[in-house]
């Protein structure tokens, strides 16, 4: 099950895509992935759908963040062997945990905005 939110920015509505890569229109089953109803009785509800059955989104439209409004955004840092090799950093005896405002989550194909005052982009962290 691959679940998605398809729709300009600000008006995203909840998708699934289906088996032949078209995109679902869920929102007669469910108001939005956040984080109060991304949770497994939303889950089982949408399982028991006719997924056929549902509107067909525009399969051109855009991908959005996966999950609107969350609480909190945390990340991992040197959470694989390699990456701290190849940072030629010794590998954590305990996970690095950094948070990030949520308003930084965007679409697959959204554009990242790098801080003005920015002299460093890592494709690890922003991207």
């Amino acid at each position: 099950m691959k679940l998605c939110r398809i729709g300009e920015l600000g008006k995203e509505k909840p998708a699934i895509i289906d088996k032949d890569g078209s995109y679902k229109d869920l929102s007669s089953a469910v108001s939005d992935f956040n984080p109060e109803n991304l949770n497994f009785q939303t889950i089982d509800n949408i399982k028991k759908l006719n997924i056929k059955d549902l509107p067909t989104l525009d399969a051109n439209s855009r991908i959005g963040a996966c999950v609107n409004n969350p609480s909190k955004f945390l990340g991992i840092g040197l959470n694989f062997k390699d990456h701290a090799t190849e940072q030629n950093l010794p590998i954590p005896k305990e996970p690095i945990i950094f948070s990030k405002f949520t308003n930084c989550i965007v679409g697959p194909n959204d554009n990242i905005e790098v801080p003005k005052n920015s002299n460093h982009t890592d494709w690890e962290v922003e991207i």
